[in-house]
């Protein structure tokens, strides 16, 4: 039925059969299935995934509804406890705290040999920066604000390339004079700020 050669074509082509404009929980839904189909079940993405890659075919999506499939998995999940609000991007301080709990988890889970939970450290991060690059892309946002999440944004993505090298790195930027110059008035400058929000 669908003439895709590969996993990535393969969503793109059910959703443009769909013949929809946004995306949501029935979409995602529909997608699975037909990878499943055609790969199995242990190659279905998270809804998070499938629908940033729609997101960069120009689909619209319907967060809330992706969200709710999302966390409906979760639930009842071994690794929910330490994953539940681990990751806040509203501010600086926030995202820095948000990557040292993130940088714990996966040295944890790494002297552990726990793979599951450092595959869900990873998705974890890149979830982060997707959202952290929907918000600085959004035009509609005040410009200083869209500039804030474009600097967590390239936190997130320094960290899932090297992340025994980030800590040292985010020293470094943060006390850079162009960092201070666009940002010193919005960062508390220790990441010790980790309250959820």
């Amino acid at each position: 039925m669908f003439t895709a050669r590969n996993k990535q074509d393969l969503m793109i082509e059910v959703w443009e059969t769909l013949d929809c404009e946004s995306v949501g929980a029935a979409e995602i839904l529909a997608i699975e299935a037909a990878v499943i189909g055609q790969y199995g079940k242990q190659a279905v993405d998270s809804p998070m995934v499938i629908a940033r890659l729609l997101a960069d075919e120009g689909a619209i999506l319907r967060h809330a509804e992706i969200m709710e499939l999302y966390v409906e998995r979760a639930t009842g999940d071994p690794y929910e406890a330490a994953f539940r609000n681990i990751v806040v991007i509203s501010d600086l301080g926030k995202a820095a705290a948000s990557l040292k709990r993130l940088e714990n988890l996966r040295r944890k889970y790494l002297s552990d040999g726990d793979d599951e939970g450092l595959r869900r450290v990873k998705e974890c991060g890149v979830e982060a920066r997707v959202e952290a690059i929907d918000r600085a892309q959004t035009g509609t946002i005040d410009p200083n604000v869209r500039a804030r999440y474009a600097e967590i944004a390239e936190w997130f993505t320094l960290w899932l390339q090297s992340p025994e090298m980030f800590e040292a790195w985010i020293e470094l930027r943060r006390s850079s004079r162009d960092f201070q110059e666009k940002f010193a008035e919005n960062d508390p400058g220790d990441g010790s700020d980790t309250a959820a929000g």
